[in-house]
C-alpha cells in the first residue's frame, strides 16, 4: 500500500499481553492482501508455545506468521536478529504485493525496528562480576538505587528485580562515564524504506485487563505450562543467562521445577509476573509517538477491523 511520498506503508499492532492481538491480526488477514510477521520475543524459540499463547496449527494454517520457531531456546535472539530479520520479511511481503502487519508486545523490537540500533561500548567481563558480586551482597534494589543517582531516566523505566538492565545501565555509565539514556538519545533511525503506522489495543479498564490475564494463565496450566517446560528441559538445560527463560511464566515454572516454591505459589507469582509485563507493556506504550489506540473491550471485533482497514493507507 503506498503512502505519501511514495513509500509504501506497514502496519504495526501493539498493545499489552491479553489484549485481543492475535484475534485482530488473523481477522485482518481474511479481509486483506496483509501478511504477519510476529514482534514477540518469546515466540521466536520452538517448543515455547503455551507460555508464549503461540497461535495453534489451525490459526497458523488460516494466517500463517513470519518470525516465529526460528530458533531453539539454547540460542539466543537479540533485537538486532529482529530488525535484520523483520526488515527481510518486509521486503519479500512487499515483493508479493502484499502489506505487511507487524504485531505483538515485545516493544523494544518495535522501537528497534523504528529507531534503529544504538551503539553501546561492548560488555566488560570483570565489570559485570564485580557488579553481580555487589548484587548478591546488597540485593538488586540497591543498585536499581545506585542507577537512579545517575541515570534517573533508566532507573524510571525499569524494575527493580530486572537484573539484567540495571547490570547493563550500571556498566555502560561506569565504562563510558555518561548514562545509557544519554546514548539512546542519541540514537538515529536507519532510515527505513516504508513508513509505519502505528495501532495499540489500550485496555482502559485495568481490572478487565487483570481478569484477561487470569483467564489466559489458567488456560495455560491446563493446558500444561509446566510440562511443556519439563520437555523442554529434556531436550535441553536451561540456563539463567539465556534470554528463552527469562520470559515471563518460563522463568517462574523453571524456579518451581529446581525447588525455589511449591504450585501455589507459582501460579501466584506467574500472576504477578504477566501483570507487571502488561504495566510495563503500557509505559513503553505512552512512550511512542504517533500511535492511532482503541479500547479492545469496548468495541467488536469488527469495529477494530474496520478501524485499521479504513486507515492502513
Amino acid at each position: 500500500m503506498a503512502a505519501e511520498g511514495g513509500r509504501p506503508t506497514v502496519l504495526a499492532l501493539m498493545g499489552p499481553t491479553a489484549s485481543g492481538k492475535t484475534a485482530l491480526a488473523v481477522e485482518l488477514v481474511q479481509r486483506a492482501p496483509v501478511e504477519i510477521i510476529s514482534v514477540d520475543s518469546g515466540m521466536v524459540y520452538r517448543g515455547m508455545d503455551i507460555g508464549t499463547a503461540k497461535p495453534d496449527a489451525a490459526t497458523l494454517a488460516l494466517a500463517p506468521h513470519h518470525l516465529i520457531d526460528v530458533r531453539e531456546p539454547s540460542d539466543p535472539y537479540s533485537a538486532a536478529d529482529f530488525r535484520s530479520d523483520a526488515l527481510a520479511c518486509i521486503a519479500a511481503i512487499q515483493a508479493r504485493g502484499h502489506q505487511p502487519l507487524l504485531v505483538g508486545g515485545s516493544m523494544l523490537y518495535f522501537k528497534v525496528l523504528r529507531d534503529g540500533l544504538t551503539e553501546l561500548p561492548p560488555a566488560d567481563a570483570a565489570l559485570r562480576a564485580e557488579l553481580e558480586a555487589e548484587a548478591a551482597a546488597q540485593g538488586w534494589p540497591a543498585l536499581h538505587a545506585r542507577l537512579a543517582q545517575v541515570d534517573a531516566a533508566t532507573a524510571a523505566r525499569l524494575q527493580v528485580s530486572d537484573s539484567q538492565r540495571i547490570q547493563r545501565a550500571l556498566e555502560v555509565y561506569q565504562l563510558t562515564g555518561e548514562p545509557l539514556s544519554a546514548w539512546h538519545a542519541r540514537t538515529r533511525s536507519q532510515g527505513l524504506p516504508f513508513r509505519l503506522r502505528q495501532f495499540a489495543l489500550w485496555p482502559q479498564d485495568r481490572d478487565a485487563l487483570h481478569a484477561r490475564i487470569a483467564q489466559r494463565l489458567a488456560q495455560m496450566w491446563a493446558q500444561g505450562l509446566v510440562e511443556e517446560v519439563q520437555a523442554l528441559l529434556a531436550r535441553a538445560p536451561a540456563s539463567a543467562d539465556l534470554p528463552a527463560w527469562r520470559s515471563v511464566g518460563y522463568r517462574q515454572v523453571l524456579a518451581h521445577l529446581q525447588g525455589a516454591y511449591d504450585r501455589v505459589e507459582l501460579e501466584e507469582r506467574a500472576l504477578f509476573a504477566t501483570r507487571q509485563l502488561a504495566k510495563r507493556q503500557l509505559t513503553w506504550l505512552r512512550g511512542f509517538d504517533d500511535i492511532a489506540v482503541r479500547d479492545p473491550f469496548r468495541l467488536h471485533l469488527d469495529e477494530l477491523v474496520r478501524w485499521i482497514l479504513q486507515n492502513r493507507d
